[in-house]
This record gives C-alpha cells, structure tokens and sequence, in this order.
C-alpha cells in the first residue's frame, strides 16, 4: 500500500512539474522570423519612434509657414509710480505719486514668408487704463485693426534655407527608416543562423555520440576477443567521452541561441523556438551598375551628404550676412481710438502709423566677422571634400558588395553537395571501418569533415542571407519581387 502511494506522489510531481515548466513550441522558417522582428522587436520598435521624432519635426518646420492666431492679454498690469510734473502757475517742479492698473488684450494674425524671410501680421487689441485714487478715471483705448510688416534688410534668410533642407532631411527620415528594418532584418538573419548552427551541432553531437557509443561497444568486443590492440580501444573510449562532453557543449549552446533569438523577437512568454533552415534560396545575379543607380536613387547616405553640402552653403551665407550691414524695416497701420466707456472706443477712430528703419554697422570688430566667413568657406570646401571621398568609397564597397553576392548562390551549391559528399564518405568509412579495414584514424579524419561540412553548409546559407539583404538595405530594392522597398509611412505615426 506505501509502495502504491509513493509512486502515486512520484506521478502526481512529475505531471505537475510537467504542467509548471511546459514550454509552448514554435516552428519557425527563416522569412517568418524576419517578419515577426520587424513587428515586434525592440530595433524594429525603436525604429518606429525615430521615424516619428522625424516626422514631427518635418511637421514643426511646416507649421512655420502657416498663418498662426494668437491670443494675448495682461490681467493686470498694477504700478505704483512717481511722475514729475510741473505747475505753470508757481513755475516749480514737483513729484506726484500715481497708481495705475490696466488690461490689455491683444488678437494676432501672423504669417511668415519664406521668400523674403520677413513676417505679415494682422492685429486687434483693446486696453483699459485706470488711474486709481480720489482723482481717478478710466480709459479705454482700442485698435481694431491694424497691419504690421516685419522685413529684414541685407540678412540671412533662415526661412529660404530650412524650405530646401527640411524636405530632404524628411525624405532622408523616410529612407532610414526602410535601412533601419532591413538593418532588423539583418540582425534577424545573424540570429536565425546562430541557432540553426546550434540546432546542427546538436544533431551533430547526438550523431555523435551515437556513433561513439556503438564503436565503443564495438571496440570492447573486439579487444576482448583480442583482435584489436589496447590504444584502438582506448582511442574510441576517449572518442565516446569527448563525444558525450560535446553534446552537453551543444545543449547549453542551444537553449542560449534559444533564448537570444526568443528576446530579440520579444517574446515574453515561456517559448522554445524550432528553427526551419531553408534548403532552396532565390538564384539571380544583380548588375552592378543597376545596383548603383538604384542606391544613388534611394540610398539614404546619398541624401545625407546633400544636406551636409547644403547646410554648409547655408553657413556661408549665413558669415557673409553677418559680416556687413544689418538692417531691419517695420511698417505699421491701424486705426485708434479712445473713449471712457468701451463702445466710444470703437466710434471714433484715428490713423495709426508706424515706420522705422534700424540698421547696425560693424566699424571695429579686429576682423572677428570676416575670420567667421573665412572659418565657413574653408568648413565648405572640407565638407565637399569629404562628400566627395564618401562618395568614392560608397561606390566603391558597393561594387564589392554586388561581386560577393553574385558569388553566393554557387558557394550555396558548392556547400550543399560538399555536405552530401563527406556525409557519405563517413558512412563509407564507418561501414569500412566495422569490418577492419581501416584504422581509427581514418575514420576519426572522416568524422571530422563531415562536421566541418555540414556547418559549412549552414554557414553558406548565412552568408547568402546576409548578402541579399545587405543588398536590399544599400539600394532600398526588393530584387525578388523587382520592386522598389516601401512602407504604410501614415500608419506609422497614428
């Protein structure tokens, strides 16, 4: 009866445990482990937010040249003040304490404009203005309409300036946000590929072990028939041995390329991933010249450099505007009135008129405005220069890069028959070596190479992986499919 209740607890823990430590099993092939990081990683979220942080900024400069509705007002303005007056009748000067309060409220439509880099606003206000005390009274004053015009004279137009940049850092946002998926899907590839490596070794070392087990059984026999010499046998113990320690190697390996794939694709939950290594890849060659047009065409880095050789120009102008004359001119048009009471303000209305031109000449600065435009042109032409060099070497690794892929479909193939080959060559030593005609050597060299070319094989398929998409992210080109790479931009920023 005890007996019968032990091995009850004993199931009863074990279904248990079971239950607790159970792990749901994915299998996944290589294009669903690229699609599921590029939703649900962390590199494909931190994309989305830098895209975003682009997208508002684009926003925030467009905003700019849209007219702007202002409300403005002082609720109130208390001052307590000594104002000196003077009394015609005793010819003397005195001073008089006087308290104040007024409101004021103020209703502005501005506009910015681009080409001349001035500003246009149309404006209404109306204050109030009360003199507090025994001899107190109440203003009101009111300007119902009136226009100003802001215009720089001989300065730097930001405005003209960011209306050129600020649409090709945009575009640029764009662009880098599809480099920056096909950089997940990278990643994706580099870590779909080191757990099929671990999953390999791991069949490698079972298959191992397998074999070492049964040669080792093989060996005592055999040695205690006396057909083999001692070091024989003491040479597949040590083969069984190392056989067994390798494949604990491989499980630890395992379960952590496991569990950095599972992090990298944001899995939360308790999951064990089963990769499906692909056996067929697309075989094309791609054109190099078509593959520089097309990362001319679409390449981010491309745009980058613009902006770096605009910005550039714009400090120049920017060091030449400064170091001459500045001016500014406002101009100014409404209409006034006043009144004791609010309606009177608004009856009897009087031109209000405003013009003043400032300006501020440099007589004596020791050559500090002219050493900064010279400091601009010489950062120009480096900038060019650099432009220039990266230019060569984009073009440059490019072409490489076009070369190295056009070789890796044959280097695919190559691996492929490479694996069945030395697969084949050790059954055939194995076999050969079960009967005794060849020694443990040979057949440890055979063993060797099988594994050598099977991860070797695994290896030529990263590598293919790796290349293809490496393409995609320099031309932003989907050469599968023969279309350009895009994305659902709008849905990005809901």
């Amino acid at each position: 009866m005890k007996r019968t209740y032990f091995f009850f607890l004993l199931a009863l823990f074990i279904g248990t445990g079971s239950i607790s430590y159970s792990q749901e099993v994915k299998r996944l092939s290589l294009d669903e482990v690229i699609k599921i990081s590029e939703d649900q990683s962390l590199q494909g979220i931190l994309a989305k937010h830098m895209f975003r942080a682009s997208y508002w900024q684009y926003r925030t400069f467009k905003a700019e040249y849209l007219p702007s509705l202002t409300l403005t007002g002082t609720f109130p303005e208390y001052n307590r003040i000594y104002e000196k007056e003077y009394d015609y009748d005793s010819g003397k000067e005195y001073y008089v304490e006087k308290n104040t309060n007024s409101l004021l409220g103020q209703l502005s439509l501005s506009q910015n404009i681009g080409l001349t880099g001035g500003s246009i606003s149309l404006e209404s206000d109306l204050r109030k203005f009360d003199v507090l005390g025994a001899d107190g009274s109440t203003q009101y004053i009111s300007t119902p309409v009136s226009i100003n015009y802001n215009q720089p004279l001989f300065r730097f137009n930001e405005l003209k300036w960011q209306k050129q940049i600020e649409p090709l850092r945009y575009e640029e946002a764009k662009r880098t946000y599809l480099e920056n998926v096909e950089e997940v899907h990278l990643n994706a590839v580099r870590r779909f590929f080191q757990l099929a490596l671990a999953q390999i070794n791991m069949e490698i070392a079972n298959m191992n072990y397998a074999n070492a087990d049964t040669l080792y059984r093989l060996a005592q026999g055999r040695y205690n028939l006396g057909t083999i010499a001692e070091n024989d046998m003491l040479q597949m113990e040590l083969s069984f041995l190392n056989a067994e320690t390798s494949r604990n190697e491989a499980y630890n390996n395992l379960n952590d390329m496991r569990q950095r794939l599972s992090s990298f694709l944001g899995y939360t939950e308790n999951v064990e991933i089963e990769l499906i290594i692909p056996n067929e890849i697309p075989t094309f060659e791609v054109n190099g010249e078509k593959v520089l047009n097309l990362a001319l065409e679409n390449n981010p880095e491309i745009l980058s450099l613009q902006v770096q050789l605009l910005e550039s120009r714009r400090d120049v102008a920017q060091a030449k505007a400064e170091k001459g004359l500045n001016a500014n001119m406002n101009i100014s048009y409404g209409l006034q009135g006043q009144a004791d009471i609010i309606p009177g303000a608004y009856e009897t209305l009087d031109d209000q008129q405003r013009v003043s031109i400032g300006f501020t000449i440099p007589i004596m600065d020791w050559g500090l405005r002219r050493g900064r435009y010279r400091m601009a042109q010489s950062s120009e032409e480096v900038v060019k220069t650099q432009v220039q060099q990266s230019m060569i070497d984009f073009e440059q690794q490019l072409f490489l890069d076009v070369a190295q892929f056009n070789l890796q479909d044959d280097q695919v193939r190559i691996a492929a028959k490479s694996d069945t080959v030395a697969m084949k060559m050790f059954e055939v030593t194995k076999q050969r070596f079960l009967i005794g005609n060849v020694d443990v050597l040979e057949l440890n060299n055979a063993d060797t190479k099988k594994d050598e070319n099977r991860r070797g094989y695994i290896q030529a398929l990263q590598n293919y992986w790796t290349y293809y998409y490496n393409m995609r992210s320099l031309t932003l080109f989907d050469f599968a499919a023969n279309k350009p790479i895009e994305a659902e931009f709008e849905s990005l920023i809901e």
